[in-house]
């Protein structure tokens, strides 16, 4: 007996076309009981199937086997490449075929776990990273504190302390940013969930940050016709920071006598879509997927200067998906930028 996993296409594809020939020759046999014709019709029908069904199984199945193989490895194919799938694919079984698919299923599962178990460390190192660093942190902080007021007005001490305390207070908010990052991720922050009006809390986030605004002259406003109530279903307190973020993003990047215009759309009976949009220096379209990574800026130079831990974008983004809703960006240079999310409708 034969081994199926040995089993070729050309064996399988002159086994079919064989067995069809036999049934057909035996057909002819039947109505004309013609030995000489039934064998030429047998020969025929065995020639013509074998290379028919040798074209639909290597100009069709091949073909589909070919886009898995290179959807696995993932890459253009090469000349090596291509030969593998002109001249050794063909020659392999199905079941050969579904064992290397297996293998690399294995692979990617290994590699999966790999990536899982490394996220897991780095949740854990930043963790312990910033709970170390709160109590020598917080300790300098409340010496700065201390000995600034007894330095003497416009001394070099005072200035070297002033400086000192500024960037303090920088890392400070670094920490409570990482902070507030992994308590998101661990869950140890539940969603605080209640129905409240979307429009009124963006009102109160653009009074809040009015100061921030109003020193480079930038208009804060709900775009017109988007001015009806829509209640929402979500963490208050929550989306409060996101749009504090946003909108503290777009007043460092916005342009003098700007404006900061915030859109509520209901997409569905379900879902509502904000946004909010200046008209600043916009983003470089090369950054736009990455915005919302850690620490990630797209002007280094402009972003250090202008101050922030990097950590906003993400931590609006993390609160965005605790809701289970998603947060996007466009951006063109020089045009402005536009942050959405959407939330629950109830």
């Amino acid at each position: 007996m034969f081994k199926r996993k040995n089993l070729s296409i050309q064996y399988l594809t002159f086994l079919s076309a064989f067995i069809i020939s036999i049934v057909v020759a035996i057909v002819f046999a039947l109505i004309t009981h013609n030995w000489a014709i039934t064998f030429i019709s047998f020969i025929f029908f065995l020639t013509s199937i074998y290379f028919f069904l040798s074209y639909v199984f290597n100009w069709f199945i091949y073909r589909k086997i070919k886009l898995i193989y290179k959807l696995i490895y993932n890459t253009k194919a090469n000349k090596k490449a291509e030969s593998y799938y002109k001249h050794i694919l063909p020659q392999k079984s199905i079941e050969e075929v579904g064992e290397e698919v297996e293998d690399w299923a294995t692979q990617q599962a290994t590699a999966l776990e790999l990536m899982q178990k490394n996220e897991a460390f780095r949740k854990e190192f930043l963790q312990n990273l910033s709970h170390e660093l709160k109590t020598p942190i917080f300790a300098i902080q409340g010496y700065i504190e201390t000995i600034l007021p007894e330095m003497e007005d416009n001394s070099i001490n005072q200035k070297f302390l002033t400086n000192a305390h500024k960037n303090v207070e920088r890392m400070v908010h670094l920490l409570k940013d990482l902070d507030e990052i992994t308590k998101l991720e661990t869950g140890e922050q539940p969603l605080n969930k209640t129905r409240f009006v979307i429009q009124d809390l963006i009102k109160e986030v653009f009074e809040t940050l009015y100061i921030k605004t109003q020193n480079l002259n930038i208009k804060s406003q709900i775009k017109k016709g988007c001015e009806q109530p829509v209640t929402v279903f979500a963490d208050k307190e929550k989306i409060r920071q996101v749009l504090n973020n946003l909108v503290v993003n777009a007043s460092k990047y916005g342009k003098q006598n700007g404006n900061i215009i915030a859109g509520i759309y209901k997409t569905d009976d379900r879902n509502v879509l904000v946004e909010i949009s200046d008209d600043g220096i916009g983003i470089a379209e090369e950054h736009l997927q990455r915005v919302f990574e850690r620490f990630y800026r797209t002007d280094k130079g402009r972003s250090r200067n202008i101050g922030g831990s990097g950590l906003g974008l993400s931590i609006c983004k993390h609160i965005i998906e605790a809701h289970n809703k998603t947060i996007h960006v466009r951006s063109t240079p020089n045009v402005g930028t536009t942050i959405g999310f959407s939330l629950d409708v109830k």
